[in-house]
């Protein structure tokens, strides 16, 4: 067969080619130029066509190296190019598209069995929690609607319990057609792709085998669960069809933000404002934490934005042993009013840290002496 064009210009690869890099430019011209993403153009229907027809030499190394010889494909190949029906490329190519066009059998690939058993869908359920449930751990009631087993078909949406092979797609949940030079399978609109149908459909559930219902289950929110925390409830989401496992329940932790702490991980930190003095000739203060209070010691010269750690009073560890810390930061705070003898205080103060200055070569003394 004379070959419609260069081969390795149609791919769009050189001569020196891997079969890697043949095959990746194989995918890349045919999902590009499939007929299914370009319905009606024949300019696109035809690249597909030649990069059909060039891969199903290149990808072959015997061929490969017949063409690369005599430049020509050799025998084997159907009369007016293509690739033949039962070829590895369609299967690689059925493979690549499948999950794209929404259909797993492209090209009349393998078909899956729609009898078999589907598991049920995963569920969702927004826990929100304050910072105190998340430090000590909550049981939740938590109210699902979900679709459940029907009870009174037991899960056949018959009335008798008997389903029929649809006749339309022959029990294969899906009807093949083809369209131009390919061939598609789709699902079956009749049975749904179920492959089987029902005649005396369950007045409960109306044939479908399931019913929606509430379910109520109590779950247990272990302590030291952070904002953004995904817990798991095996078995607990909608059911399953066709004797299929029930899916899982996924609970969504959402965790409020505290007026007094702020929280990184495992460790709270918080702010606990002291005044001059108490900064200056150190204090016992005490701090409030999520289990009770603790005293602590400030020594004296304590500075603004000083941290002050207590160990073990921050949230439990999930999994570990043990607690976070608290972190605590000094807000040393200007009174804002004065008191007459607050303000004779301060102002003998103010004047014994001016003599410091002058006698004791204070601080702009030190900087400004070494400058003169």
């Amino acid at each position: 067969m004379t070959p419609s064009g260069d081969y390795y210009e149609i791919l769009g690869v050189p001569k020196n080619a891997s079969q890697e890099q043949i095959k990746a430019a194989y995918r890349k011209a045919a999902l590009q130029f499939h007929p299914d993403r370009n319905p009606g153009d024949k300019a696109s229907e035809e690249h597909f066509k030649k990069a059909s027809e060039a891969y199903s030499v290149l990808g072959d190394p015997q061929k490969r190296a017949h063409y690369d010889r005599f430049g020509t494909a050799g025998g084997g190949m159907p009369s007016g190019g293509g690739v033949p029906w039962d070829s590895e490329v369609f299967t690689d190519f059925s493979d690549l598209l499948g999950g794209l066009f929404g259909f797993s059998d492209l090209f009349g690939g393998g078909r899956r069995n729609p009898h078999r058993p589907q598991r049920g869908a995963d569920l969702r359920f927004d826990v929100r929690l304050t910072l105190e449930d998340a430090f000590l751990g909550k049981e939740e009631n938590v109210e699902i609607p979900r679709e459940d087993p029907c009870a009174e078909c037991k899960g056949s949406g018959s009335k008798t319990g008997r389903r029929l092979t649809c006749q339309t797609c022959r029990g294969h949940g899906t009807i093949a057609y083809r369209q131009g030079f390919f061939t598609v399978n789709r699902t079956c609109s009749h049975c749904g792709g179920t492959g089987e149908v029902v005649q005396d459909p369950c007045g409960t559930c109306r044939g479908r085998g399931r019913i929606r219902a509430k379910k109520s289950i109590k779950v247990r929110i272990p302590a030291g669960v952070d904002d953004g925390s995904r817990l798991r409830v095996a078995g607990e989401g909608e059911a399953g069809e066709r004797g299929g496992p029930q899916g899982d329940l996924y609970l969504f932790i959402s965790v409020e933000e505290h007026p007094f702490f702020k929280r990184e991980g495992a460790d709270l930190f918080c702010t606990v404002p002291l005044s001059f003095p108490q900064a200056a000739l150190g204090t016992q203060v005490l701090i409030a934490t999520l289990d009770g209070e603790v005293d602590l010691a400030v020594p004296a010269g304590a500075q603004p934005g000083q941290q002050f750690k207590i160990a073990g009073k921050g949230m439990p560890r999930i999994g570990r042993s043990g607690r976070g810390d608290l972190i605590v930061e000094a807000q040393v705070q200007s009174p804002k009013r004065l008191h007459k003898e607050e303000k004779r205080l301060y102002e003998e103060l103010l004047k014994l840290e001016k003599d410091r200055e002058e006698h004791g070569g204070g601080f702009f003394k030190k900087v400004f002496g070494r400058m003169a």
